[in-house]
């Protein structure tokens, strides 16, 4: 074959991979115009045929490129892989996996049966002058997911499933046979099959009929389906873990033992799996001995078990509103792994030597056995903390003494340059049917962070402790870090000059001034109406933490070293991190980087998964709350704005819904996406991000998850307020203006202490 004639050829067919060409076509391309070089170019197309270099069309005699045989010594500067992002509509944008390169956005009509999450590759477009980069895609190099929850649509002799993804542009067509006995208007889990290049819908077939929508185990199901989490452990695994036996009084004995040492757990009210303790005991010198004692997983879950890949597989837990989908049967994390109190347990453990002022004289690690004296719910030790007074108990004067530690390394980190990112939890109340009947935010109190100090530290020693070039100079050892890198500079450079326009600078010439600059903002913006707006565009600006066998450090902590040490019950890369250091404790050889970093990725993807589900399954709570709302009206604020509408969060228990843009009848509004606001064109009007407003609560799809919001002006407000009032009774009115009255009264004494103030 002549090579360069091959090489132009395929050039032709790069350029155009959705156009199929003929040897004429071809010729006339490149020049081909006597009758030898016609057959020359006639016997090239043919080659290239056979090695699968080119594909024939439907019609005979015309070809196309394979895709697979785009490579970048071909067309290095035209073509892009990355991972696709779906939108509504059918617009997608491939972020790029070279990560100095913008997003590229993609046609509805250029996508090639991509869907989301699907690692792509690209043809770009000529940039246009004031365009974002522009593309389509040309191959499918990777289906991120091949498994689809929706209802079923039955029709006579086939059937469509209506995805409940807002991200599946498609529905997907089944033939009658493989519906599996599922019935219109059921939810089911189903297998794209295939993709016929002429078809505009997948077609697939039932693997799983899950139920009716709007049954709560059924829409829970469907959410872990909808995000490739199984719904029960393999039979092999099962088994696997009837046959695990308690540990034998010679591994007890082989252990450094603290059964002894006052020893504690504190967990939320309603865990059942306890990974992780606390011991204390004050030393002859006057320091104080505290242990971190973690779950020994590693002892009862070996390496290439059936336990063990399944875990791998899932690569953590889920914690859905209503049930927690463990990574391990229940065997493990809830009995022989699980710090249950006056239990003796298995622990692999951090044990430092301090003084009262949070300084560490010295770190042990190894495995251990330990008898928990007391389990306590943050509820119980807060009380404790605030009473600042020990009820005689030793666990109580422990929780006193590493409170009072707590505070000091809590002090140093942010002294340090760690970030102080306080996030909002959403909690509901469901009554025995797992109907949410309230919603609340969680609030992080002293007990939190004593716990919370206590394992960051014990995470940074064991990654120090590995990471830590000896001093022979030798090369750190393979290991599993926890990482997190810096703000994305033109992110960073957008939000220092957004909050410039509201009155707060922020220094950015180093890694500490920024810290500071981020923690200072967050104190000076408590409690003022643009607080959550700044908040959540400050997270934005953020990078997501991962794993990776090669440490960056962990920017937001400020920590050089950091790990995932604490949570072997509940994280597989934990499980990896117990087995590295056990390896390395022993003098054992450094691992393969490339093998765990492959693990790494694995895991960094399921976790944001896992973070995903749960994420859907509060949105479903969120609707279900408000179902039985519609027309009440709830003070907001402004979550986001977009050229579709406006979200708002209720306040109190961020359920966020949609105002359509056009429901805003007195003007046009435009998107001032710099400035994170809508605008009207006539009147200037502006609702900008964390902006207080009032919403009715319009309409509410339980099955999408969604929630349409009416923005309610003033005077509707007090109409709404005197339509209640007209439907109180007489005692309640009498009961309201009292309240009025005192309300009233309380208001003046305010605004006269006020005065004297001033």
């Amino acid at each position: 074959m002549n090579e360069n004639l091959a090489k132009q050829i395929l050039k032709i067919f790069a350029n155009n991979p959705f156009d199929a060409y003929n040897h004429k076509q071809v010729s006339s391309r490149i020049g081909a115009g006597s009758k030898a070089e016609r057959q020359e170019v006639i016997r090239t197309i043919q080659e290239l045929a056979e090695q699968k270099h080119l594909v024939e069309d439907s019609h005979k005699g015309k070809y196309k490129i394979n895709p697979k045989s785009i490579n970048d010594e071909l067309m290095p500067q035209n073509y892009v892989t990355g991972t696709i992002d779906m939108k509504q509509g059918g617009k997608a944008y491939v972020i790029p996996d070279e990560e100095d390169r913008e997003d590229i956005q993609i046609a509805p009509n250029n996508t090639h049966h991509a869907l989301h999450g699907d690692t792509v590759r690209v043809l770009m477009f000529p940039q246009r002058k004031m365009h974002k980069p522009e593309g389509q895609v040309v191959e499918i190099v990777k289906r991120a997911k091949t498994r689809f929850v929706g209802v079923i649509q039955k029709q006579e002799r086939f059937a469509f499933m209506v995805s409940d993804s807002r991200t599946m542009p498609v529905d997907i067509f089944i033939h009658i046979d493989d519906l599996g006995g599922a019935e219109n208007g059921e939810k089911v889990l189903v297998e794209m099959t295939d993709w016929p290049e002429r078809m505009n819908n997948p077609v697939g077939k039932v693997v799983k009929r899950l139920g009716r929508p709007g049954d709560n185990n059924v829409e829970m199901q469907s959410i872990l389906a909808e995000y490739d989490f199984p719904l029960e452990f393999p039979k092999e695994v099962e088994e696997e873990a009837k046959k695990i036996k308690k540990p034998t009084k010679k591994e007890m004995t082989s252990r450094r033992d603290f059964r002894d040492v006052t020893t504690f757990t504190i967990d939320p009210a309603d865990a059942k799996d306890f990974d992780d303790a606390l011991s204390f005991r004050e030393l002859p010198n006057g320091h104080m001995e505290v242990g971190v004692h973690i779950a020994d997983v590693s002892y009862y879950v070996k390496p290439g078990s059936a336990i063990d890949r399944e875990a791998y597989e899932r690569g953590t837990s889920v914690y859905l509103v209503d049930r927690t989908i463990p990574m391990l049967p229940e065997k493990l994390c809830n009995d022989l792994c699980s710090l249950r109190q006056d239990e003796e347990k298995l622990c692999f453990s951090v044990v430092m030597e301090m003084d009262a002022k949070a300084k560490v004289y010295s770190t042990w690690m190894g495995k251990t056995v330990i008898k928990s004296n007391r389990r306590m719910a943050y509820e119980e030790a807060q009380e404790i903390i605030e009473s600042g007074v020990s009820d005689g108990t030793a666990v109580a004067t422990a929780i006193l003494s590493l409170h009072a530690i707590a505070q000091k390394l809590r002090a140093a980190r942010y002294k340090s340059g760690a970030i102080n990112f306080e996030t909002q939890e959403v909690k509901f109340q469901l009554d025995e049917n797992a109907k949410p009947i309230g919603v609340y935010i969680k609030e992080s109190k002293e007990a939190n962070w004593l716990i919370e100090e206590f394992m960051l530290l014990a995470n940074k020693s064991v990654a120090e402790y590995i990471g830590k070039t000896g001093k022979t100079g030798k090369p750190a050892r393979t290991f599993v870090y926890r990482v997190h890198d810096e703000p994305n500079p033109e992110k960073l450079n957008t939000f220092v000059e957004f909050v410039a326009k509201l009155g707060f600078s922020m220094k950015t010439s180093s890694r500490k001034a920024l810290a500071e600059s981020y923690n200072r903002l967050f104190e000076n913006i408590a409690g003022r109406g643009e607080e959550h707006m700044v908040d959540t565009i400050a997270i934005r600006t953020m990078s997501k933490a991962y794993y990776s066998t090669e440490n960056i450090g962990h920017y937001g902590l400020a920590f050089p070293f950091y790990t995932h040490f604490t949570s072997p019950i509940r994280r597989y890369p934990d499980l990896m991190v117990h087995r590295l250091l056990e390896r390395y404790l022993q003098g054992g050889t450094s691992v393969k980087a490339a093998e765990y970093e492959d693990y790494c990725k694995h895991c960094s993807i399921m976790e944001k998964k896992a973070a995903d589900a749960e994420r859907t399954s509060v949105k479903y709570k969120q609707a279900e709350f408000l179902a039985d709302k519609l027309g009440q009206v709830f003070p907001a604020l402004i979550s986001g704005v977009s050229k579709w509408g406006i979200y708002a969060e209720i306040e109190g228990n961020k359920c966020e819904g949609m105002i359509p843009i056009g429901s805003l009848k007195d003007d046009y509004y435009m998107l001032d996406e710099d400035n994170y606001q809508v605008i009207g064109r006539r009147h200037g009007r502006c609702y900008k991000l964390g902006y207080p407003v009032h919403i009715r609560v319009r309409h509410v799809d339980l099955l999408k998850k969604q929630i349409d919001f009416d923005l309610v002006e003033e005077d509707d407000r007090a109409l709404a307020g005197r339509k209640q009032a007209a439907q109180m009774t007489p005692s309640a009115k009498g009961k309201s203006q009292r309240n009025k009255k005192d309300s009233s009264s309380a208001k003046d004494k305010k605004k006269s202490h006020s005065r004297r103030r001033k």
